[in-house]
């Protein structure tokens, strides 16, 4: 199989049920990039997916929005060891959660250690999710929050900062942290920066009618494998944007990972992409997620037994994937099923968007190895 093959394979991949639509788009190291699409936009919708059809990316954002962190850093406008409470006071009172009383009464202490913008950017400041995080989950109930009420800095600490890995809000407070530094709200820094400059015209956090007609349809995936339509995913409020907040297409997003292949581009500088390719905590279980909330996400255990690491922006592979790709390629995803990599040996990067719950589908994913592994196949 090789790069000609993928529509195929998307195709295959539709007629067996895997989504009701889904667009990818490759990259290869002369820079010219692929679109393949296939599919409807939704079980109610069937408007072909096309190379403009416009995704809720989620997490996706997060490399987008730690990477404007990093240049911020390297303006001198951010410092990464900085207690975040120094620009943001609303953080400054964060608590670590020790448990929970007989009366199912959080019980909480002040941190020893300040959250800064190194623990965000890596996921060790101990800020989680509710999805992946029963003690979160716990916490927001008893509170009678949600992850939208409560907003990052509602969230506690699960663990003291800086002593261990978990996938969470922290980027949501970096993208916080971004508007304190630059002085303007986090979309109109993005689009100033990043979106504007490299072309990237679907890609927002405020999508405008004309993105919204374009929109693929969000869908459950019933345990009998049917899809049913879900609402779509609002605009998100200013303080939780930087997590999960944009929409995009891949052929957008390539270009961003493009940027980070070809040694910045003119936008991103030789500081930020050092700390976007160097891996800030190691181990074979970074990036692996538990799910507390099955209907949002199946646990995640990617590259299983590899060591890996997370840098401050990406999950990062130790070794290279045979047949697939190389040792420092960098990769993650978002929890509507959108997955990518971007392979700086090799000049190859790859996505594939689904807009289908739960997160980690064993066949979306499958689908999106059989992508990868095509486009490294000569």
């Amino acid at each position: 199989m090789s790069v000609s093959d993928i529509q195929g394979l998307l195709e295959r991949a539709l007629a067996g049920g895997v989504a009701p639509g889904l667009s990818a788009a490759i990259t290869l190291p002369d820079g010219s990039t692929q679109a393949f699409v296939a599919g409807a936009c939704g079980v109610a919708d069937p408007a072909p997916i096309a190379p403009d059809t416009v995704f809720w990316i989620a997490s996706c954002t997060k490399a987008l929005v730690s990477a404007a962190a990093l240049e911020l850093v390297a303006q001198g406008r951010l410092d990464l060891d900085a207690p975040i409470g120094e620009l943001l006071p609303h953080f400054a009172d964060l608590q670590v959660l020790e448990g929970f009383d007989a009366a199912g009464a959080p019980r909480l202490r002040p941190p020893r250690t300040a959250v800064t913008l190194r623990m965000l950017l890596s996921h060790t400041s101990g800020l989680a999710y509710d999805f992946n995080s029963a003690e979160t989950l716990q916490y927001l109930g008893a509170k009678g929050l949600s992850l939208v009420t409560a907003g990052a800095h509602g969230f506690p600490l699960v663990f003291e900062p800086g002593e261990d890995w978990r996938y969470g809000v922290g980027i949501d407070a970096a993208g916080q942290l971004v508007e304190a530094a630059a002085g303007v709200p986090l979309a109109e820094h993005m689009q100033a920066t990043i979106f504007g400059p490299l072309g990237m015209a679907d890609t927002t956090f405020d999508p405008t009618a004309d993105q919204n007609a374009r929109r693929a349809g969000l869908h459950a995936r019933l345990p009998d494998g049917a899809f049913v339509p879900l609402d779509p995913i609002p605009p998100m409020p200013p303080g939780l944007r930087g997590g999960g907040g944009l929409v995009s297409t891949p052929t957008d997003y390539l270009r961003f990972l493009r940027a980070i292949l070809d040694g910045g581009a003119g936008i991103f500088s030789p500081a930020t992409l050092a700390h976007l390719a160097t891996p800030h905590v190691t181990g074979p279980t970074v990036g692996d997620l538990e799910s507390v909330i099955p209907q949002m996400s199946h646990d995640f255990r990617i590259l299983p037994g590899m060591e890996k690491g997370w840098t401050l922006g990406f999950l990062q592979n130790l070794a290279d994937l045979p047949g697939a790709r190389r040792a420092g390629s960098l990769a993650w995803a978002g929890i509507a099923n959108c997955y990518y990599w971007a392979d700086p040996q090799s000049g190859v990067a790859g996505a594939l968007f689904a807009q289908v719950l739960p997160f980690a589908d064993p066949r979306i994913l499958e689908t999106f190895d059989a992508m990868e592994r095509a486009a490294y196949a000569a």
